[in-house]
Order: structure tokens, then sequence, then C-alpha cells
């Protein structure tokens, strides 16, 4: 009778394991919809998605960071750079809208292979690197700007963040298609063994002879690749280039990544999680604000979500 029980218990903590974030994510959800049913309005969900493919994009980029045993604080202010370049280069010098978006993203993805630069062959931790990255970029956004806010963007610069494709928001759909890009880079090819590999153990990846320095590199260019992408569609979408946009959506990536079950020491997770994660921080915020919740006490509550969740994955890594 004990060893049934025993065997039972380890089922049920299996399930919770891995089923834990959508069966939370599912009674959310339920509850929301019972004291609002506006929630389940065909606009307020679209709303939620709209609003959770900006932050699951970028949750999207730190996953391959933190598989890596790595972490990347430098996420909105390079949105926020990424941002205020591309209105910039468009509406003041005139580029075409091409040329700007990739003149705009070359220098995100330029800043996060410096990073990775300087924090594989410096040997300096990612966190006192990045955290500098976030002060650099954040200065040059307003040094760039003048502390001013760029505007003057036509429909065709709008319509990145602010249409819809068969009345699906283009950025679900950009979401939809990197989180399959992704899956496809970490599943099937040499690049996203390696990365599961460094997070399990760097050394004995090392020793096998796979360049780790590498494999962390590029993964802090596809972080800031992805972050600059977002600030350009969180700039069309609020018709400007702010220099200040994006704060605190480094912490709001790397939540909807640790809620939705990547692991913060590494090697563990899959591309489902920063998806669900950053559905489940759509939709708190959301209800929260339906609830007329300040917002004050929402940083508090998703706060509160992180601590916890760090708390279950070093209760899983014991």
């Amino acid at each position: 009778m004990n060893n049934k029980q025993t065997i039972r218990n380890i089922a049920w903590q299996k399930v919770f394991g891995r089923y834990g974030i959508y069966i939370a994510f599912i009674l959310v959800c339920v509850i929301i919809s019972i004291i609002k049913p506006v929630f389940l309005s065909v606009n307020n969900i679209i709303n939620v998605l709209r609003q959770a493919s900006l932050i699951g994009i970028t949750a999207i980029g730190v996953t391959f960071v933190i598989l890596a045993a790595d972490i990347d604080l430098s996420i909105g202010a390079v949105a926020a750079l990424s941002g205020v370049l591309a209105v910039g280069l468009y509406t003041n010098t005139k580029l075409n809208l091409i040329l700007a978006l990739a003149i705009a993203l070359f220098v995100s993805a330029a800043i996060g292979l410096i990073m990775g630069v300087i924090i594989t062959k410096g040997r300096v931790h990612s966190f006192v690197v990045t955290l500098g990255m976030l002060s650099i970029a954040r200065g040059l956004a307003l040094v760039y700007t003048k502390g001013d806010t760029l505007g003057g963007l036509d429909d065709t610069f709008r319509f990145i963040g602010g249409g819809d494709i068969w009345g699906i928001p283009l950025p679900l759909i950009f979401f939809i298609v990197i989180a399959l890009l992704a899956y496809l880079i970490l599943t099937r090819t040499p690049y996203g063994i390696y990365i599961y590999a460094i997070g399990g153990n760097k050394e004995a990846t090392r020793l096998s002879g796979i360049n780790i320095d590498l494999v962390r590199i590029v993964s802090f260019g596809i972080c800031s690749l992805l972050a600059g992408f977002t600030g350009i569609i969180l700039a069309a979408r609020v018709n400007s280039g702010q220099p200040i946009a994006a704060q605190g959506w480094e912490l709001d990536a790397i939540a909807a990544a640790i809620i939705g079950g990547i692991s913060l020491f590494g090697g563990k997770g899959n591309i489902g999680a920063p998806i669900i994660g950053a559905l489940f921080l759509g939709v708190i915020r959301n209800g929260l604000n339906l609830l007329k919740i300040s917002a004050f006490y929402q940083q508090v509550f998703i706060g509160a979500l992180i601590i916890i969740a760090v708390i279950i994955d070093s209760v899983r890594k014991e």
C-alpha cells in the first residue's frame, strides 16, 4: 500500500511538474471570465494576444540565453533603442522602410554579439555585462532622440504593430512564426543541442570539443535581435519612438520564461515555456486591469510570481 501511494505521489508530482502552468493558466482564465464575463469577448481576447505577443517574442529570445545558464537584463533598453532608431531613420532621414528596419535590427543584434564576446572572452558574468548594457543602450536612445519622442509615422509603419491579416493581429503572427523557428532551432539543429548541453554542464561540453563561447555569443545575438524586433513593433503600435519605452520588459521576459518552465539554472525547458508564460502574464495583467487593480499592486503581484517560480525551479533542481 505504501509503495502504491508513493508511486501515485510521484505520478502526481510529474503531472503538476510538467503541466502545472497549463492547469494554472486554465483556472485563471475560468476565474476571471466568471468574475468579468467581458474577458471572453473577442476584442478583449485579441487585445490580450496582441499584448502577450510582444513579451512572448522577447521571452523566446531570452530563453536562448537562459538555457545556456546566462541572463540578459538589457532587453528593454535594446528594444527602446531599436524602436527610436527605426522611427528616426524612417521619418527624419527618409530612408526606405526596409533599410531603416534592417539597420535597427543590425544594431540590436550587434549589441547582443558584443555582450556575448565580452562575457565569454572577458570571463565576466552576464549579469554584470547586460546590466551595464542596459544603461548604455538606454542612454544611447536618449542621446539619439535628445530625450524627445519621435513621431510622424505613416500607415505602412504603423501596420507593423497595429495591423492584422484576416483578423489576426500581425504581432501575433510574428510571435507564432518566431516560436516555430525557435522550436526548429532548439530541437532540430546541433546549435540547439549545444545550448542544452552548455546549460546542463558547461565544462563537460567544453571538454567534448564544442566551442561553447561561440554558442553563447550567438545566443546573446539572437536575444538582442528579437528584443530589437519587439521594439520596432512597439513603436509602430504606439505610433512613436520613445527612448523610455519598454522599461521593465527584461523582467517580464525573464518572468515569462521561468514561469513557463525554463530553468534559471540552464539546460532544462522547451520553447512552449516562454509561450505559455507570456500568455499567462498577459491574462493576469488583463484580468487585474478588468478588476481595476492599481498598476502598483500589479507590479507587486508579478514580482511575487517571479519569486514563486524561482523557488519551484530550485526545488525541482534539488
